[in-house]
């Protein structure tokens, strides 16, 4: 029986946890391949690695694995020799997903000087968690790897329109990734890609535990939820399945709140 993405392919850029992940295990259980880019430590990419091997074998799909810097020009590269090497067709990728969670949590401000975001920081954490989206997009349709139907997904966050404590450079970064989706999904439309963000509620990940005052945001996020639980990894993954479908040929430039209604309040 064909599963309904098979012989299609997502690369998901940071998805060795939280919401990468989730969408690894949610893709692949309807038989869509995944090359999942990451960095992660030694011990780290061993304990991935056997879950990976245990989805490929439920699934019947294939999952490629590289532990390598998604943010630089050589990564880049080295990816697209790889990748390329392993697809048997070409126009096979019908998901982009920027997961990437690399930035600064750093004050604006510090009294004693010593821990302040620097220009340096601002401008690493908006390349890493916004900027890169468009290169890799360009990237991967220069290549001739986009399916003619395809989308590209991004993540931001309730942080880039509120304040929280030493958020300030992934808050720009992720307004700016808002701001890039809006012109991507209009420049990229006339070759078939679709561009949207989601905006996941708040949700107990590896990147938001190191969020200072992490503890406080989430137990605001159950207090003011409306269906009283909060967003879980899996509940936007389940998203970006959806959006991955025929029938979302028509959501483009679209922000979409995954909080079960948290923004409300």
């Amino acid at each position: 029986m064909q599963k309904e993405f098979q012989d299609k392919w997502a690369v998901i850029l940071g998805g060795s946890s939280g919401f990468g992940l989730a969408s690894v295990e949610k893709l692949s259980a309807h038989g869509m391949n995944i090359a999942l880019l990451y960095r992660e430590t030694a011990a780290k990419e061993k304990a991935l690695k056997l879950h990976l091997e245990k989805l490929i074998e439920l699934h019947r799909v294939n999952i490629l694995s590289y532990n390598i810097n998604a943010l630089d020009a050589q990564g880049r590269e080295s990816f697209i020799q790889q990748f390329n090497s392993s697809v048997q067709n070409k126009n096979c990728v019908r998901l982009l997903l920027h997961s990437i969670a690399r930035g600064n949590l750093k004050p604006l401000i510090d009294k004693g000087n010593v821990n302040e975001l620097s220009q340096e920081d601002i401008q690493l954490t908006a390349y890493a968690m916004a900027t890169s989206l468009p290169d890799w997009t360009k990237l991967l349709l220069k290549e001739n790897l986009f399916y003619k139907d395809a989308r590209v997904v991004a993540l931001t966050s309730e942080g880039a329109h509120k304040y929280w404590d030493s958020y300030a450079a992934v808050g720009v970064a992720k307004a700016s990734l808002e701001s890039l989706a809006t012109y991507m999904a209009v420049e990229f439309a006339p070759f078939g890609i679709r561009t949207n963000v989601i905006q996941a509620g708040i949700t107990r990940t590896p990147s938001f535990d190191r969020i200072p005052g992490s503890g406080a945001l989430m137990d605001f996020a159950e207090k003011r939820n409306p269906l009283g639980k909060t967003t879980q990894p899996q509940d936007v993954a389940n998203v970006i399945y959806l959006l991955c479908r025929d029938e979302a040929a028509w959501i483009n430039g679209s922000l979409i709140h995954v909080d079960g209604g948290e923004h409300c309040k």
